[in-house]
């Protein structure tokens, strides 16, 4: 290093005016942590190339480096005014921040650097920006926990339409162990568990979920990716565990885990160790190696369980995986009559509407029955009165609905094919009714 930046020094000597000569050597004596020549040089870019960003950068670090906090913010903010949002330097932007007593935009500027690049994330700054938030430690979790988020749930088996085998094996899995626990003791078998539900969008597994919690009359704890993911070092993990053991203090409880491939994806496809330490951490809590598990039901729904790491699927964490297809005729028609409930009707014939939605989620009825109900507003706005909801209008609201489950199948029949050695996709592929 030291010869390279002796021979750049001769070399600028006998060409002064050499602007990529002297950028390369300012850039070397900062690496080289030598901030004042750094700085020098520097100066000397932008003096004959006022708007060389690389310079304005290394200038901002050399000043920051030197504690001129003041120097180092203006250049900072007109980088960034400019656009040029490099996270390591979001980075120093926000320790220039807090040294100016700024915590409030340090925080911001830092979770922006961590929106770019998580593998900026600084343990030092953590610490600053905790303490200057008056957090040195979050407190637990269920602090922050309303009523809402334990709630007991007044939703049944009998208000969700169809499904009669996803149904059964939770009844056979969770609700059964919890009514008939001396059945299940005499064969050693633990009241608890996981299963995992997959398939299309909008198929009704969060449905699912609430009614089993309301099955067995426990409290229902719906976790999604934001409650658990924190920017802190390590505080995702103590989310997560903060939220079972909360579930844990109020069993029989049914913590569901919505798009849970977004916490628990397969680690071979990270970059990043913090995302392989919270999976760590969610695979420990599932297998309650430190606390008793008994009574806990967790409920994992994805999409694209393809992308969940195999770890998840061993015995005694999501160890029942049960495919929820989209309602098949008889499941649409009671869907239908169920969305339907204390509407005014007029002879509806729901097997019809049924036999023309083919392949539709339980949400595709939905906008169905919204479009038609949409239209028989409009009609009564004119006549004052509410205009009864007709076989015709359900057909005529269907034809404008295109059914969104074709594009899933579409993805999941190659995983099928093609990724499917335990035979745990075959569900998808006698749906579709293709032989291996």
């Amino acid at each position: 290093m030291e010869d390279l930046i002796a021979s750049l020094k001769e070399a600028l000597e006998h060409s002064p005016q050499n602007i990529p000569l002297r950028l390369q050597l300012a850039k070397l004596l900062l690496n080289a942590t030598n901030y004042s020549e750094a700085e020098h040089h520097f100066k000397e870019v932008l003096m004959h190339a006022p708007g060389e960003v690389q310079a304005k950068a290394g200038l901002a670090r050399a000043s920051y480096y030197q504690d001129k906090h003041g120097v180092a913010l203006v250049i900072f903010e007109e980088l960034i005014a400019g656009n040029h949002h490099d996270p390591s330097l979001l980075v120093l932007y926000s320790k220039c921040l807090i040294a100016e007593g700024n915590q409030a935009k340090a925080s911001e500027m830092y979770r922006q650097a961590l929106m770019l690049d998580p593998a900026v994330q600084d343990s030092e700054l953590d610490g600053q920006l905790r303490m200057a938030a008056g957090v040195p430690e979050l407190d637990a979790i269920e602090d922050e926990l309303n009523a809402e988020l334990l709630s007991k749930e007044v939703v049944k088996f009998s208000d969700v339409g169809g499904m009669e085998h996803v149904k059964e094996e939770i009844s056979l899995k969770i609700i059964h162990p919890l009514k008939h626990p001396e059945l299940y003791k005499a064969y050693g078998k633990k009241t608890g568990g996981g299963i995992l539900l997959y398939g299309p969008p909008g198929c009704g597994k969060t449905f699912l979920a609430k009614a089993t919690a309301g099955e067995i009359d426990a409290r229902f704890m719906p976790v999604g990716i934001n409650d658990i993911l924190d920017m802190w070092i390590g505080n995702s993990e103590k989310n997560l565990h903060d939220m079972f053991e909360t579930a844990r203090r109020v069993k029989p409880c049914v913590v569901f885990f919505d798009e849970v491939d977004a916490l628990g994806a397969s680690r071979q496809d990270m970059r990043q160790s913090a995302g392989r330490h919270l999976i760590n951490q969610f695979l420990s809590e599932l297998d309650g190696m430190e606390s008793d598990n008994e009574g806990l039901l967790i409920l994992g729904a994805t999409n694209a369980p393809w992308h969940l790491d195999p770890a998840f699927r061993r015995p005694g964490r999501f160890d029942r995986i049960i495919f929820v297809q989209p309602p098949d005729e008889e499941g649409r028609k009671a869907i239908l009559m169920l969305m339907l409930r204390e509407k005014p009707l007029e002879n509806v014939d729901f097997g019809a509407v049924a036999r023309k939605t083919a392949e539709f989620s339980g949400a595709d009825l939905q906008a169905v029955v919204d479009i038609c109900i949409e239209q028989k507003l409009s009609e009564s706005f004119k006549t004052g009165v509410p205009e009864p909801i007709r076989t015709k209008d359900l057909l005529a609201a269907a034809k404008r609905v295109k059914p969104s489950t074709r594009e899933w199948f579409n993805t999941a029949k190659n995983y099928a094919l093609y990724s499917n050695e335990s035979g745990l996709y075959d569900d998808i592929l006698n749906y579709l009714k293709i032989k291996k």
